[in-house]
């Protein structure tokens, strides 16, 4: 397992947000959390990052507990693709190769430079590396931000909606990249997304969360209708087509 969350809950001082959160992730598997607004899952991905402190519980990464690691070796271990933020005069390539500070000794190396340049042409943004981020379009600046990551070669990747500000032929793009990476890599990828039927299409785990807590894990297997409407509160049917099931809402 690279990563193990046990009887983690959070709290904000009049609202707790996380109850009793358990589940790990294997290496080489796209985990994808799902469930409605306000159900924690961007609070969830900034405990592991360790953005905030949970109140209580344990996060394993390796069989480290989390606390114990100093704010580089967790980069090393941990990358993290947030909500969009504005962009800045920063050039793209420099904002790409940010990415590679936590393995930067004394300056920047020809492997560095190597490395950016190769996360800028598996996101297919290589032509506009020397644009400034403020001259990008919300879906440029999603890969930019999701290329900088990549270029940390962390061994587990938080991605909270990465999807969003891409139209559907880009998000299609950037999600079956990340899955390919995930195997080619050997690394874990916790996802979170509002689009079902999309991560149907990428996951190889899922968690929906409902009132704080996870109200069910696994497979494939568990994504059912049931499951769907009792989450949701939306009722639907669930089709094959061409062997991909598909959630159709009622």
């Amino acid at each position: 397992m690279i990563l193990a969350i046990k009887n983690l809950k959070f709290s904000y001082p009049s609202n707790e947000v996380l109850h009793n959160i358990e589940f790990s992730t294997k290496r080489g598997e796209v985990v994808i959390i799902l469930g409605p607004n306000g159900t924690g899952k961007t609070t969830l991905l900034k405990c592991i990052n360790r953005i905030l402190e949970p109140t209580g519980g344990t996060i394993l990464v390796d069989s480290i507990n989390i606390k114990d690691l100093k704010a580089r070796d967790l980069a090393k271990k941990i990358g993290y693709v947030e909500q969009q933020r504005r962009g800045s005069r920063c050039t793209v390539f420099d904002a790409v190769l940010l990415g590679r500070k936590p393995h930067i000794k004394w300056d920047v190396s020809e492997k560095d430079v190597k490395i950016a340049k190769e996360a800028l042409e598996t996101l297919n943004i290589s032509h506009y590396a020397f644009k400034h981020l403020d001259e990008l379009s919300g879906g440029e600046l999603q890969k930019v931000i999701i290329a900088r990551t990549l270029a940390q070669e962390s061994e587990l990747l938080l991605m909270d909606e990465p999807t969003n500000h891409l139209d559907l032929r880009n998000q299609i793009n950037v999600l079956s990249t990340i899955a390919r990476i995930a195997k080619k890599r050997n690394i874990s990828v916790i996802i979170t997304m509002h689009d079902i039927n999309l991560a149907f299409r990428y996951g190889d785990k899922f968690i929906f969360m409902k009132d704080k807590e996870i109200y069910k894990a696994g497979g494939k297997e568990i994504v059912d209708s049931e499951t769907i409407e009792d989450v949701y509160s939306v009722p639907v049917n669930i089709i094959r087509y061409e062997k991909q099931k598909v959630v159709i809402p009622i």
